[in-house]
């Protein structure tokens, strides 16, 4: 039977998975509670490198504590056989559990409805429930899985009059110190960030991760062009082939006009993560219009979910209605 509790538990495994993006490439970043009598006996994310799966952590860290209790998964769980490890349908076919909640089917073909099936079979109580947290926290595989193709974030850093620099004798930084921080915590969760030429020779960006303590999730750089990448990049010809981006389900846009509108008009942006400085700049700097507030208020393409403030700066986050 289905409650409230269900959604909040699958709500707390969600956030709990975060802590696998991006590491768990190229698995899905999976989180996974056991609850017994309200509380929590244990928890599992899918580990770096994908292996082992959140249920593997969880089941192994709850014992026999599993014996009777409930799993909250946000990924149905795998029923194919690997050399990396067992199948976690098996595992929780034999775990003793009561009950298991998914909050998102797998559209794997090799699980596909197979691992609740061994569930079932097993005598083990499930429920499936459609949770907007668990899809959300597998956004970027179920982007993969759906479209071929990595989900693409485009961020960039913009005036009010919808200006991507500031004027020449101010500098490289149209925005403040917290909003960058912001950028980089953003880049932490990214499999690769792609920008064009135009931004490689005029910044020489390193698109790391300087926060500490996750500068090792700094994602592969790649540079929009039809020739040669420089070492240390890889070159992607055209938007479109970001579908051949091995394992890569997080991509960020972040460099310059030139790569934001070719991403715009291929239609290949799921959201917008749009900083803002709130200054007008006008010359002749690089501008798209079409970012403005107003116009994305008019665009039934776009839907504002968050709003802040960042220091002296604000963001603005979209997604495709």
């Amino acid at each position: 039977m289905k409650t409230e509790d269900d959604r909040r538990w699958l709500a707390a495994a969600a956030r709990l998975a975060g802590r696998g993006v991006p590491l768990s490439r190229p698995n899905p970043a999976v989180g996974a509670l056991i609850v017994r009598q309200g509380k929590v006996v244990a928890g599992g994310w899918t580990q770096p490198g994908g292996r082992p799966h959140a249920e593997a952590v969880a089941l192994a860290a709850a014992g026999q504590a599993a014996q009777g209790a409930t799993l909250y998964v946000t990924l149905e769980p795998c029923a194919h056989q690997s050399q990396r490890g067992p199948a976690c349908a098996d595992l929780v076919a034999a775990s003793g559990l009561a009950r298991v909640v998914i909050g998102c089917g797998d559209p794997d073909p090799r699980t596909a409805g197979q691992g609740i099936a061994r569930i079932q079979a097993a005598g083990i109580a499930f429920d499936l429930i459609d949770s907007g947290e668990c899809a959300a926290s597998l956004s970027g595989y179920l982007t993969r899985a759906h479209k071929g193709r990595p989900e693409v974030t485009l961020k960039l850093a913009l005036s009010e009059d919808a200006r991507l620099a500031p004027p020449p004798a101010e500098g490289q930084w149209l925005t403040g110190e917290t909003a960058r921080a912001h950028v980089h915590a953003w880049r932490a969760k990214m499999d690769a960030i792609v920008v064009g030429s135009g931004t490689l020779r005029a910044d020489s960006p390193r698109l790391d991760v300087r926060l500490p303590g996750i500068e090792h999730r700094s994602p592969e750089r790649w540079l929009l062009t039809h020739g040669a990448a420089p070492p240390g990049w890889h070159a992607l010809p055209t938007p479109q082939a970001i579908a051949d981006m091995a394992g890569v389900q997080y991509l960020m846009v972040e460099g310059g006009a030139g790569a934001a509108q070719a991403f715009l008009e291929a239609d290949l942006v799921d959201r917008l993560l749009l900083y803002r400085a709130h200054r007008a700049v006008g010359g002749e700097a690089p501008a798209l219009p079409q970012l403005t507030r107003a116009a994305l208020a008019s665009d039934p393409r776009w839907q504002c979910i968050d709003t802040r403030p960042l220091g002296n700066d604000s963001i603005d986050l979209y997604e495709r209605a």
